[in-house]
C-alpha cells in the first residue's frame, strides 16, 4: 500500500513540485486544505512560498492550525518547506510582528542589508548554496542521511530562523559573511529553508528519506 501523504494546501507553496517528487518516490501524494485528509495521513507536507503573516491568517481561515498540531502530537512524520519551516516558528518580523504555529520556539528574521565587508547584501537570496553540518552533529536518521557535509541545496528567501533552543538545528548556510540554520529536526519534525524539490538528486535523496521514516 502506498504511502498516503498530505501537502497542506493555504494557496501559498511549490504544492506541485513537492506533490511529483512524493510521487516519483512512490508515495501517493495528496494536495489538501482538508483537515480530516490532513489527520488520516500518514505523513504531512507544509511548503509554502510568501508572506508569513498571510499564510497564518490562511490557515487560521482553513482551521488548519489545530489539526497541524494534532497530527504532529500524534507522532507522524511532518515536515516543513521554506515558508513552512518559519511558520513552525513562534513569530516572525515579516511586515509586522505576527505568531506562528509555535512548535518550535524562536523567531523569523530578515537577512541584513549589508553583508560582513559592509557592501549591500543582495535580498532574496536565490541562488545554490551550501547545507553544512552543525557543531559537529551528524545527520543519521534524519532526511539528511544520504545528504553529505557542503552538499548545495537551492534556496529563495528573505527570512531565516533563529531557534530558541540549538539542539534543533540540523544544519546551518552562510549567506553574506551570516550563518543561519537552514534546517532544524525535532522528533518526528524536520523542516528545511531550501527546497529539496528544486534540487535534484540530492533532493530526492531527502524526500527519500523522509518518506521511509
Amino acid at each position: 500500500m502506498s504511502k498516503k501523504v498530505v501537502i497542506i494546501d493555504y494557496h501559498l507553496g511549490n504544492l506541485f513540485s513537492v506533490q511529483q517528487a512524493c510521487n516519483h518516490l512512490g508515495a501517493d501524494a495528496k494536495i489538501s486544505s482538508d483537515k480530516n485528509e490532513l489527520l488520516a495521513a500518514d505523513y504531512a507536507i507544509l511548503p509554502g512560498v510568501g508572506a508569513f503573516g498571510d499564510a497564518m491568517e490562511t490557515l487560521h481561515e482553513l482551521d488548519l492550525v489545530n489539526p497541524i498540531h494534532d497530527f504532529i502530537q500524534q507522532g507522524k512524520p511532518f515536515m516543513g518547506v521554506c515558508l513552512g519551516l518559519q511558520l513552525l516558528f513562534s513569530e516572525s518580523e515579516e511586515f509586522g510582528n505576527h505568531k506562528g504555529l509555535n512548535v518550535i520556539e524562536g523567531v523569523t528574521r530578515r537577512f541584513p542589508a549589508k553583508n560582513q565587508d559592509g557592501g549591500l547584501l543582495k535580498v532574496p537570496q536565490i541562488e545554490w548554496n551550501q547545507v553544512n553540518t552543525y557543531n559537529g552533529n551528524n545527520w543519521k536518521n534524519s532526511p539528511l542521511q544520504k545528504c553529505n557535509d557542503g552538499d548545495y541545496m537551492y534556496f529563495v528567501h528573505s527570512y531565516y530562523v533563529i531557534p530558541e533552543n540549538t539542539k534543533y538545528i540540523l544544519s546551518t548556510t552562510t549567506y553574506g559573511g551570516l550563518t543561519y540554520c537552514s534546517s532544524v529536526a525535532n522528533g518526528n519534525i524536520f523542516a528545511c529553508q531550501f527546497h529539496p524539490e528544486r534540487s535534484g538528486e540530492h533532493g530526492l535523496d531527502i524526500y527519500r528519506s523522509f518518506l521511509n521514516i
